[in-house]
């Protein structure tokens, strides 16, 4: 099965061992040389970068409160920030925010895995001077809570999930809907197949994962009501060879179009590329990897999130405002910058496909139209989301079924 020839023809990096491998990069954001160590067309292969003013971040005169009068920020990433997905985009986030605080160090450290590690890397950041700490992966959260707990003067900033509340004062967790990215890459997948199968390399079982392969399966529904998504869990957010695996295997059922919910996405865009099928990205504009076979994707801009962030926390008005507090952000909202695009689309990707999937944005956008709305049954014919019910913030962050006409099943279900 090779699509292109027919058309043409007619988390889990390597873990640091010890702590004194544990490699902070340090960098004055007013800096010519970059931080990161991706290649100058990694980074410009992402569209949604947002393009600042060089500026300075300080606290204004008699501002009080967690963070503020920092001169020192740290990122912790557990992947490495060249994956072309989650780590890469949330690096290029550090970098919109870096050029927005000329003034401000920045501490950075890359695959750090979700362990006792992190709360390693954390202090050193603080016995460095951060005030301000970025722990962005999805499995950094009890450590950061913990972190938050027992540096009062140090702001936490937990990308990727929710926590029990009551939330710190001196914390916050953000994410964002990207469901709804999803979704719109679901009617592009189903635009380009052929077979009546698509595929999904899901990580971990995690209401944020099973949302994605849910939105997908119903974006493509919309087109094709009998299309199906086989789901295969890696149990990993970044294990190249199982993700290898999963897609060959995949691609060998007669799978023609392939997404994933990956850190790294790298591996299972050129696997399906190489296959000849078509690709739906996640996290990342990876569309340079899939010359012909990329559709379009999620991507993040995290930018303008960030830079309201620490305005907010050198304000001192971080602590019991807006951020200081559990929240995902959909494609539009009124004081918080939404993170979510979505990426550009392939070459093949036709007009009428792309004008389907930009009215559909445009109504979500509107709140016209929200994809979990019912009937939707889940795989054994249960009902549930009810006729002309629509699903709310806490059913989705506890979701814990795959729709029907997703082939594959939950190993288990962690709801945090």
């Amino acid at each position: 099965m090779s699509l292109f020839r027919k058309s043409r023809k007619g988390r889990a990096t390597a873990a640091l061992a010890a702590v004194g491998v544990l490699a902070l990069v340090a960098t004055a954001c007013g800096s010519s040389k970059p931080a990161s160590t991706a290649s100058p067309t990694t980074t410009a292969a992402a569209s949604a970068t947002t393009t600042v003013a060089p500026g300075d971040c300080t606290s204004p005169a008699g501002a009080t409160g967690p963070g503020t009068g920092a001169t020192t920020i740290g990122f912790i990433y557990v992947g490495a920030t060249t994956d072309f997905g989650y780590n890469e985009a949330a690096h290029a986030g550090e970098q919109v925010l870096k050029t927005a605080c000329g003034n401000i160090k920045f501490l950075e450290a890359s695959e750090i895995p979700e362990t006792s590690d992190m709360v390693t890397v954390a202090n050193q950041m603080i016995g460095e001077g951060a005030k301000i700490i970025f722990s962005t992966s999805y499995g950094y959260e009890p450590y950061a809570l913990t972190l938050a707990k027992a540096n009062p003067t140090v702001v936490f900033l937990q990308q990727g999930n929710l926590i029990t509340p009551p939330v710190p004062p001196n914390m916050d967790t953000y994410f964002g809907d990207v469901w709804q990215t999803v979704y719109l890459g679901g009617i592009a997948a189903a635009k380009a197949d052929t077979s009546g199968k698509l595929g999904f390399v899901a990580a971990f079982p995690i209401p944020q994962t099973i949302v994605n392969i849910d939105a997908f399966e119903l974006g493509a529904q919309s087109v094709n009501p009998k299309i199906t998504t086989t789901v295969v869990f890696t149990g990993a957010w970044c294990d190249p060879a199982m993700q290898a695996q999963a897609t060959t295997s995949l691609l060998g059922q007669g799978v023609d179009v392939m997404t994933q919910h990956q850190d790294c996405t790298s591996t299972v865009i050129k696997t399906a590329e190489a296959g000849g099928a078509y690709s739906v990205g996640y996290h990342y504009d990876a569309s340079q990897l899939a010359p012909m076979g990329w559709l379009t994707g999620s991507e993040w801009n995290w930018g303008p999130l960030y830079i309201a962030l620490v305005k907010s926390i050198l304000a001192g008005t971080f602590s019991g405002g807006p951020f200081d507090t559990n929240y995902t952000l959909g494609f539009t909202s009124t004081t918080i910058p939404s993170p979510l695009t979505l990426a550009p689309f392939g070459p093949s990707v036709k007009a009428a496909t792309k004008t389907l999937i930009t009215n559909t944005e445009t109504k979500i956008k509107s709140g016209t139209f929200d994809p979990f709305t019912g009937p939707i049954t889940d795989q054994a014919g249960t009902v549930r989301i009810p006729m002309g019910q629509t699903a709310t913030a806490d059913q989705l962050s506890a979701i814990c079924y795959l729709v029907k006409g997703v082939i594959g099943t939950v190993p288990s279900c962690a709801t945090s």
